[in-house]
């Protein structure tokens, strides 16, 4: 008879006591629990408001396919095949875009990829331009495909394109590794896209805001309706400092007025964002 205590710590018992000890613990049991736990941490300072998304984005994207984020067919600036070299040009400089997939007789017929850099050498030389000659071999996809597998293939592969197929064959719509990313780590501008106006606040679920420190003053009064003067300060970060009397660390907060004001981001020169929420209750 064995008296080992081997027989009761096999994977069966270790798994109960995991099970029951992970139901004790407080830790996230699946992927909502984990994202709630990451936005606790976010609100404590523990982690940048970028990284939070960033985070969130890399956990979203294996839960996307192709066809969630594609550029449709009736947005792709596509080229024949049979186009001159002029209207080529005159295309690939109204786009902004570097690469172009080329196509036959019909949309369908990919031939392949143009990469504008490679028209280079054809400027003052139309005579010898021969667009099959300097075309990329095109990628195709299937819908379906999840946004995590084509990152991974994009990597292995080094394009940085891909024209997604729907289930009869024909174009559907267009993939760069620049859309994916996206999803990840937000909107990437280049020279081309048109500049907009970052966003300072931030509605949070609760009622909470999460405002950078360089929001208007005016600004803030217009979302939240409250009334703070602006008469001595121009930003919320410049107002709630002063009210500090000290430049706070991250954990730090402070009444001001109608709202608690906790500091999230802060280095050792300013305050760069707070979680607002509003005056917890007198007893």
């Amino acid at each position: 008879m064995n008296d080992e205590p081997g027989s009761t710590g096999g994977p069966a018992h270790r798994s109960w006591w995991d099970r029951l000890g992970h139901m004790f613990s407080g830790e996230p049991r699946n992927r909502e629990e984990l994202v709630e736990e990451l936005r606790a941490a976010q609100a404590n300072g523990l982690l940048s408001n970028d990284t939070l998304t960033m985070v969130e984005g890399a956990l979203k994207v294996t839960e996307l396919s192709v066809d969630d984020v594609m550029v449709p067919r009736a947005q792709i600036v596509m080229i024949s095949a049979e186009s001159p070299l002029t209207d080529i040009l005159a295309a690939v400089v109204e786009s902004g875009h570097s690469r172009f997939p080329v196509h036959g007789e019909d949309k369908d017929e990919i031939l392949g990829i143009l990469l504008a850099k490679d028209l280079l050498k054809y400027f003052g030389d139309g005579e010898h331009f021969d667009i099959r000659a300097i075309l990329r071999p095109a990628v195709l996809i299937p819908e379906s495909m999840r946004l995590n597998v084509l990152l991974a293939e994009f990597r292995l592969s080094r394009n940085h394109m891909a024209l997604v197929v729907d289930e009869y064959g024909g174009v559907a719509g267009l993939i760069t590794i620049e859309d994916v990313l996206e999803q990840i780590v937000g909107d990437i501008d280049d020279e081309h896209d048109d500049e907009e106006e970052p966003t300072l606040m931030h509605a949070q679920p609760g009622g909470d805001w999460l405002v950078s420190a360089l929001t208007p003053i005016a600004d803030f009064n217009e979302q939240t309706g409250s009334s703070y003067s602006d008469e001595e300060f121009d930003t919320i970060g410049g107002m709630v400092t002063s009210e500090f009397g000290h430049l706070p660390e991250v954990g730090e907060e402070i009444v001001v007025g109608e709202y608690l004001f906790h500091v999230t981001e802060a280095d050792d020169r300013r305050v760069q964002q707070f979680r607002v929420s509003q005056k917890p209750a007198q007893d």
